[in-house]
C-alpha cells in the first residue's frame, strides 16, 4: 500500500474531479483524507498501487507531490492511549510521523520520514500486540 500526496485546488469540485478521474480508471481509494491549508487543498490517500494512481491523476492535470510506502498498524481499540504509545515509540527511535490517517479497515496508516526505522518500530509493536493477545487468551 502506498500514500499518494495530492495538491488540490481549494475550490468546489476539486475533490469531486479527483474522485471521478480515479473512478473512471477503476482505481480504488483505500483510505485517507483532505485538509484545507491556506489557499490549497492537501490530500493524502491510500492506494494499492500508488504509481498507478499517480499516472491517472497526472494525466488529468492533477498535481501529485509524492508516492510513499506506508506503515500499517492495528491499535488496541479498547485500550486508551494507543496513539500516544506508538507515537512515543516512533519518537524514541528518531522517527517523525509526517502523515497519519485510517484506512477502510480501521487500521492506522503512518507516513514517516525514515521508513526503515519506522518499519522496525511497527514490527516490534505488532509482535508486542500479538503476544499480549496470546497471553490474554491463555489466562
Amino acid at each position: 500500500m502506498q500514500d499518494v500526496s495530492i495538491d488540490l485546488d481549494h475550490c468546489p469540485g476539486a475533490l469531486a474531479q479527483m474522485g471521478e478521474v480515479l473512478g473512471a480508471a477503476g482505481v480504488s481509494v483505500e483510505g485517507g483524507g483532505v485538509w484545507a491549508v491556506g489557499a490549497r487543498g492537501v490530500a493524502h490517500f491510500l492506494f494499492e498501487d500508488g504509481e498507478c494512481a499517480r499516472q491517472v491523476l497526472e494525466a488529468a492535470g492533477i498535481k501529485v507531490d509524492a508516492v510513499r510506502d506506508v506503515l500499517i498498524q492495528k491499535l488496541h481499540q479498547a485500550v486508551p492511549g494507543q496513539l500516544g504509545m506508538i507515537g512515543r515509540r516512533m519518537a524514541q527511535a528518531g522517527v517523525n510521523i509526517e502523515t497519519m490517517y485510517s484506512d477502510h479497515d480501521h487500521r492506522l496508516i503512518l507516513v514517516v520520514d525514515d521508513y526503515e526505522k519506522g518499519r522496525a518500530v511497527s514490527e516490534a509493536w505488532e509482535r508486542d500486540r500479538l503476544a499480549a493477545q496470546h497471553l490474554a487468551r491463555t489466562e
